[in-house]
């Protein structure tokens, strides 16, 4: 009797779990910095909602909104130069390979010829041609640009212009004049003398000659041309040293330039930087302004992960007021709810605006505001449309706003589109995709909206649950849960990491829109950090790390759809460079689909992009064994990839073994040949391609070209100081630091070194590891999460979650809302680091299913439904006090079924669809 009350508890425990861990991130005040602020998506539009209780801004981007436009990124015959550049380095020549590749192997810029001629005639401008009532104010010097100070988006030349009073004897003395950095063009003039030009980003430190200055008023006037990004007088990042006029030698200035300068705009439309490729851009900015006039109590601005929905609240003399923020995939719109407890207490002005320059109509009808502008250094054309919907209370349409007049409620929807149809087509027509969003969504309620939102989006997020429990932390806000996450256990705040993570991939990343890039689908800058494009030496490919491990299998199609593009281009590619089959993809890739080398010889030369995203096409049919995916998609993708390396592989006369090359070791120690994290990407796609032609039927004799292959290429080998090398030749530096740690791929997110095959290269790959250190980039020290997982250091790993979740007050770490800090802010360190620690949980990448591989002391207790493994298994499990409880097996495709706890072992057939119940000691129940 007592152990059939014993088998149907585990029965019952073995068909469902308990969760209640509240899934919010939450706040006692509004978002002041963009990186406080929340983030909301559909996959195709993305907001960001400070929760502002006198001025509300959302600001939101449309995922195809870029700069450029189709157009061909590679050289004409790079290819003639392969052999030479091969041989210089083989010669150890580094210096001269990187030379000749910078001039003859990178990819084309766009198109810049109209430079020349606009820099010669702003030149001729003077600052007295201008009337005394057209100059304006602006605060100078801002280290981070005139865009920092309120002039987001302004490029193009800007006369600026300040007076200063200097004594007789002050102006008899030798000053120099220092400004420091300028962005990007200066020519400066001290009372209509030029004193000074330049075009770089050296310090402006002029000398003002003899008799230029005299007693009085002088003024000092600079015209700045700023093409791009960051622009005017940026000072020093040390703002307590100011611009100013010194004397010579002194540190304190005898003048300090610090304050407001009139400026002048000559032209605002500079010719476009040649590029390598493309920005991805901010959209547009709501504002809503409100007029409390009492005391606020009671703030709260949270997350749901659960509904995909933001929310604030607050108080102002008895009257609660709400507001409520989603971005809906089936209706296509941003919506935002206004309520309150008192009828007729919802009055604010709508505001629609944008960085670009917009032509902006209304409606006043319809109650509609609408914005339309094209991409100033590109070819697409966008629109967003406004549109109000109040009970109760008035609706006037002022100028460039709507106005909502004691209304009881009152819901705003925002439509946006641009004129992208695919990447080499952008007859879209933007105005005609807003109308009709609108018009759809006009005739619902909100409630209408919000249901049809949440039945879409949890049937993704629902798929997997975890809890870890309950700590102190639980009922402190966010923000204050990060800046104790160190100081006080907080296991569940690491479920609540995991889940957001899941939650922006789903945002950001839906069927039927473009992958998830640098920044998810979030960016406030019209020059975002290195583009916010796709950057696949890793960043890209780690913004996916999660998704078949966490159960958002779906949330890989627009990936995958890249990869169908990015054949084509990378064809091209292959053949302009190295006039090889198959297709290749460098270190970046665009909207637009560029696979051209970018950026620079040292490190922009790296080929093996095309195979690391084949990986994910080959994970993708492991855990979930479709075969016809595999057939009709991954595979021939696959097999063109192999078809480049098989042909691009060449013979290193020094030891006989195939090479990769000209390439590097991603953004470290330069152009190479060999580099080790090239041959691991090439072994493993070679072997995925021989394993799917195996379970296809297909294609066996190219198969044995590529097994034969396999086996000539260049080894992982171990070096003088136990490390495993980076480079073929034992040239590693133990105090070397650098950000990545590229010759780990093999033991994540490769498999080739793992302690059931390679035991000795576990031991090298942990020394190199130990070597590079803990500290590093936000992006990387998630990385570095999933290499101690995979060593089964539990505490090493956690320690490096512990630093995944530092503040980011002045380095790597976490912002505020939870975004992965770099610094600045990169997505993929979320996704890195929740796979990290599902990693922790369950690993699948040897014969095994290891359950709880790398358990913390940290996380004692805990429940996990929906984790799956390769061989197509979801799998429910328990654990208290550190061991395991109870797990549950469900066999999506009937594969036999290989699992290991603490070293036993317990191995099962299993039927497709079978679910399989086991105790704690893996025993069948």
């Amino acid at each position: 009797m007592k152990m059939r009350s014993v088998t149907t508890l585990l029965l019952l425990l073995c068909s469902s779990f308990v969760y209640a861990q509240e899934l919010k991130l939450w706040y006692n005040q509004p978002a002041v910095k963009w990186t406080e602020a929340l983030p909301v998506g559909n996959g195709r539009i993305g907001a960001m909602v400070f929760g502002g209780i006198e001025k509300e801004h959302i600001q939101f981007n449309e995922e195809t909104l870029w700069t450029g436009g189709p157009r061909n990124y590679n050289r004409p015959g790079a290819y003639q130069y392969l052999d030479t550049l091969r041989q210089l380095l083989f010669h150890g020549d580094q210096a001269a390979a990187e030379a000749l590749a910078e001039k003859a192997f990178m990819g084309l810029k766009s198109n810049e010829d109209a430079k020349e001629s606009w820099v010669s005639k702003m030149k001729a401008s003077n600052s007295n041609d201008y009337p005394e009532n057209a100059w304006k104010t602006m605060k100078v010097p801002s280290y981070d640009g005139w865009e920092a100070v309120g002039f987001d988006g302004l490029d193009g030349a800007v006369w600026l212009r300040r007076t200063f009073e200097l004594s007789a004897a002050e102006a008899a003395k030798e000053l120099v004049l220092d400004l420091n950095r300028i962005r990007d063009e200066d020519f400066t003039y001290v009372n209509g003398k030029l004193v000074g030009s330049r075009n770089n980003t050296d310090p402006r430190k002029y000398k003002v000659p003899a008799g230029v200055l005299h007693a009085g008023t002088n003024t000092v006037a600079v015209l700045v041309l700023n093409f791009t990004d960051k622009g005017g007088i940026t000072g020093y990042k040390d703002t307590s040293r100011h611009i100013g006029l010194y004397l010579p030698d002194q540190s304190i200035p005898l003048v300090s330039l610090h304050g407001q300068w009139k400026y002048y705009i000559v032209n605002d439309e500079p010719p476009a930087v040649g590029k390598y490729q493309a920005n991805y851009l901010p959209f547009g900015d709501i504002f809503l302004t409100f007029n409390h006039t009492g005391t606020v109590q009671n703030y709260k601005r949270s997350l749901d992960l659960s509904t995909a929905t933001a929310n604030v609240t607050y108080n102002v003399d008895g009257t609660t007021y709400a507001r409520e923020y989603l971005v809906s995939q089936p209706d296509k719109v941003l919506a935002m709810h206004l309520t309150a407890s008192r009828k007729g207490a919802i009055s604010t002005v709508v505001r629609l605006g944008s960085s670009h320059r917009a032509i902006i109509k209304t409606d006043a009808k319809q109650s509609i505001v609408k914005i339309t502008f094209k991409v100033r250094e590109g070819v697409l054309t966008a629109s967003s449309t406004l549109f109000v919907k109040a009970t109760g209370g008035k609706v006037k349409v002022l100028g460039d706003s709507i106005e909502i007049q004691q209304a009881d409620a009152a819901t705003i929807y925002v439509a946006a589109a641009t004129s992208y149809v695919n990447y080499s087509d952008c007859s879209g027509k933007p105005e005609v995709a807003c109308q009709q969003a609108i018009r759809a969504v006009s005739g619902k309620t909100f409630e209408q909206v919000k249901a049809a939102h949440i039945r879409e989006y949890q049937p993704y997020f629902n798929t997997f649950a975890i809890n870890f429990g309950t700590a102190a932390n639980d009922t402190l806000p966010t923000d204050t849960r990060i800046t104790r996450f160190t100081q006080a256990a907080d296991a569940p705040f690491v479920a609540l990491y995991m889940q957001y993570a899941r939650y922006l991939l789903i945002s950001a990343s839906r069927q039927g829109t473009q992958p998830a890039n640098l920044q998810g689908i979030w960016n406030d800058q019209m020059s975002p950090p290195w583009g916010s494009k796709y950057t696949t030496n890793i960043n890209l490919e780690m913004n996916y790390w999660p998704a078949e491990l966490l159960n958002l299998s779906p949330m890989q199609e627009p990936l995958f759809h890249m990869i169908d593009e990015l054949m084509v281009t990378g064809h091209n590619t292959a053949q302009a460079y190295y006039n090889a089959p198959g297709w290749v993809l460098h270190h970046n890739t665009d909207l637009w689909r560029g696979t051209a080398p970018i950026n620079a010889s040292n490190h922009g030369i790296w080929v093996a992009g095309a195979a690391w995203l084949c990986q994910h096409l080959w994970e993708h049919y492991l855990f979930t064994q479709d075969t016809a995916f595999l057939r009709r998609r991954a595979y021939p993708a696959m097999k063109q990839a192999a078809e480049f390396f098989n042909a691009y592989l060449v013979k290193d006369p020094a030891t006989g073994w195939l090479v990769s090359g000209p390439s590097n070791s991603p953004e470290h120690g330069g152009l190479v040949m060999g580099p080790t994290m090239d041959h691991q990407i090439i072994r493993n796609l070679f072997k995925d391609v021989i394993a799917a032609g195996k379970v296809l039927g297909v294609d066996k004799d190219f198969g044995e070209i590529l097994t034969e292959k396999y086996k000539r290429i260049a080894p992982n080998q171990i070096g003088k100081y136990g490390q495993l090398q980076e480079w073929l030749t034992d040239s590693d530096d133990p105090q070397d630091k650098h950000r990545h740690v590229s010759h780990l791929w093999g033991l994540y997110p490769g498999n080739e070194i793992n302690m059931e095959e390679t035991p000795e290269l576990v031991n090298a790959a942990r020394q190199s590891l130990l070597f590079r250190g803990d500290a590093a980039t936000g992006w990387s020290l998630a990385w570095k999460i999933n290499f101690w997982a995979r060593f089964k250091d539990a505490e090493h790993a956690y320690k490096m979650i512990g630093m995944l979740l530092t503040p980011a007050s002045s380095g790597a770490g976490s912002y505020p809302n939870l975004f992965d800090a770099h610094p600045p802010f990169q997505i993929d360190g979320n996704f890195g680091g929740a796979a990290g620690m599902a990693e922790m949980l369950l690993q699948s990448h040897t014969r095994y299913i290891d359950i709880l591989p790398a358990l913390p002391a940290e996380i004692p207790d805990g429940t996990v439904k929906g984790i799956c493994a390769r061989g197509g298994f979801v799998i429910d499990m328990e654990w208290k006090k550190g061991v395991l409880e109870n797990l549950k097996v469900r066999s999506k495709a009937g594969q036999p079924l290989v699992l290991r706890y603490k070293g036993k072992v317990m191995e099962l057939a299993t039927t497709e669809n079978g679910v399989y119940c086991f105790n704690g000691q893996l025993e069948k129940i």
